[in-house]
């Protein structure tokens, strides 16, 4: 097997155990009480079209869909495992700063709190910006011609799942966020 496909699926079996704990918290969602949780499409679609890309990495660690390893794509497919492994293990960090404010789902817990730690201190949705740089990242490492369209599509689902996100926290944190929200930056740091 490819070294890079073996890097790459070590590492899914290493972020999956690193992120047991998270994924728990984030099922609470569905017995905790909440204070908002908005009915919309953007509860589910981003969350489909990740699970699909996770399928795409996969069976591209198995070299399934993917694009003969050339020796000259080897530049690029080096670039794509750096942002893999590193974005994988921001995501992680992601997950883990935000604590019991973790969900699956867009919502605000009753005792919802304004996380402004860890990656959270300069970009408000670090989660997002690693996922979409994971499957990128995956996909340029792997040469995936199904996961590359994938990460691609999934772009404007993270983006406005993460302005619904910013809505409800608006709402609720107010002034709070207000503040925070010029602080940090959207997906680039201290910007937008």
């Amino acid at each position: 097997m490819d070294p890079i496909n073996i890097i790459i699926a070590l590492n899914i079996i290493v972020t999956f155990g690193a992120n047991v704990g998270t994924a728990k918290k984030g099922f609470r969602s569905t017995i905790t009480a909440y204070k908002e949780k908005p009915k919309t499409w953007l509860q589910n679609i981003p969350v489909m079209f990740t699970v699909l890309t996770l399928v795409a990495l996969i069976s591209g660690v198995f070299r399934l869909g993917v694009f003969d390893y050339k020796p000259e794509f080897m530049p690029l497919r080096l670039i794509g495992l750096l942002f893999y492994l590193v974005f994988s293990w921001v995501q992680i960090w992601s997950f883990k700063s935000l604590g019991e404010n973790y969900s699956q789902e867009v919502l605000i817990y009753k005792n919802h709190e304004l996380i402004n730690k860890g990656p959270y201190s300069i970009l408000r949705h670090p989660q997002y910006l690693s996922q979409i740089l994971v499957d990128l990242g995956g996909g340029l490492a792997l040469m995936s011609y199904i996961l590359l369209p994938l990460a691609i599509i999934e772009i404007p689902f993270l983006i406005m799942r993460a302005l619904l996100e910013e809505q409800l926290l608006d709402r609720h944190f107010k002034e709070g966020f207000k503040s925070y929200k010029k602080k940090t930056g959207f997906f680039i740091p201290f910007v937008g």
